[in-house]
């Protein structure tokens, strides 16, 4: 319900009763005929379902975040991503804007701000996806006519190539695995052999509980609902990996189960792969004590008490999956195969449904991965292996 109301000698506004029971104003009509005509807009708004109030627009971005985080209904750490992200960067900027006030130029001006201030474009990427997203949530609730946040292709230019992803070879990845356990212990050696040989996530590597391994059936599970350790805010929980496909099985390379076998009988938590005090691994100490030093070397360090050479500069643990990756494809493994293998979903729905892998397939790909370690362990001496628990006679799996 509408009508026009004299505010002064030339001024009128329109008058309506909100969804709330209060009544709204929109003012700035000159004669009574003009603030009539708006009330019939909005009447035939109305009808159709696309009548946006004016007065809903004008809560801030702060107000609405606490709805919109409410329903916010994803995964821990992405939760924990978005918090993030949402007080130190977006609140700053934008948490005392009106939701109607905030334009598409403005967020662009913004986001290169952010870019020029050292944030990487992935980081501003995901800035940006946040606030489009409560933006495009606020439109479906009907409290700003559109999301102001859209895909601008004038004026803005090409960056730069994507990046390749880097991979390591084998005999890499081995060496890498090598230095790791003299850092930290053979337990991180085998971590990272494991992570290479099966193309896992972390979180799937170090989620592996004893129950899921399997070393008289020579596989690993990734189970669907408690498949991988999540690490949000320094605690620690089991949950469900990254995407449903990543639910899966995957057959060991033979080489594995024997060094498997000896690893779990020192010790007896449920977990496959712990610290030497037996606690999880933590991503970012495994990465700074282990994997850094491991794979770009500590050469420009005084006195480390374990010296170690370059191998991979600037390859990361998610880089083993790539390598794996990498190797299959170098195997002539077909598309399909490696896909189940590393929890993927083909991108024709059609071929991912229709599509199997033969047990002539999945035992090719698991006696190409096997080749591939034998070729990579015959370039270390048997001294070397021992520190991740390898004996000589390893080198004839």
């Amino acid at each position: 319900m509408a009508w026009a109301e004299k505010r002064g000698e030339d001024s009128w506004r329109v008058r309506y009763l909100k969804d709330d029971g209060t009544l709204g104003s929109i003012p700035g009509f000159p004669t009574k005929t003009a603030a009539e005509a708006h009330i019939s807009t909005i009447k035939c708004e109305q009808r159709k379902g696309t009548w946006i109030d004016p007065a809903a627009g004008k809560i801030t971005l702060a107000e609405w975040s606490a709805t919109w985080l409410d329903a916010l209904d994803v995964a821990e750490t992405t939760e924990a991503q978005y918090l993030s992200l949402i007080n130190n960067h977006i609140m700053p900027r934008w948490g005392d804007t009106a939701l109607s006030d905030i334009t598409g130029i403005s967020v662009s001006a913004w986001r290169k701000k952010k870019r020029a201030t050292g944030y990487s474009e992935s980081t501003t990427k995901t800035m940006i996806k946040i606030l489009a997203m409560m933006l495009a949530d606020a439109t479906d609730e009907k409290l700003i006519a559109a999301n102001p946040i859209r895909p601008q292709r004038r004026g803005k230019r090409s960056r730069s190539k994507r990046r390749e992803r880097l991979w390591a070879t084998p005999e890499q990845v081995l060496r890498i695995a090598i230095q790791a356990a003299a850092l930290t212990g053979p337990w991180a050696g085998l971590l990272i052999i494991t992570a290479g040989w099966t193309g896992a996530r972390w979180g799937e590597i170090t989620g592996l509980q004893r129950h899921n391994t399997h070393l008289d059936d020579g596989n690993i599970v990734i189970d669907p609902d408690n498949g991988a350790l999540h690490e949000v805010n320094g605690h620690f929980s089991l949950g469900p990996p990254k995407t449903a496909e990543s639910a899966r099985t995957i057959t060991l390379p033979p080489f594995l189960l024997s060094p498997l076998h000896t690893h779990l009988n020192t010790h007896t938590h449920p977990h496959v792969f712990v610290t030497t005090e037996g606690e999880h691994p933590r991503r970012s100490n495994f990465s700074r004590r282990a994997m850094r030093p491991a794979t770009d070397g500590n050469l420009d360090r005084v006195k480390p008490r374990i010296r170690t050479q370059p191998v991979k500069s600037g390859l990361t643990f998610h880089g083993l999956r790539h390598s794996h990756k990498t190797w299959l494809i170098d195997a002539g493994v077909p598309e399909i195969a490696q896909a189940r293998r590393l929890g993927h979903a083909l991108d024709d729905d059609i071929q991912d449904i229709y599509s199997h892998v033969s047990q002539q397939v999945e035992q090719a790909l698991i006696n190409a991965l096997q080749d591939r370690w034998k070729q990579a362990l015959a370039q270390f001496t048997p001294r070397q292996l021992a520190l991740i628990g390898l004996p000589s006679a390893s080198a004839h799996y």
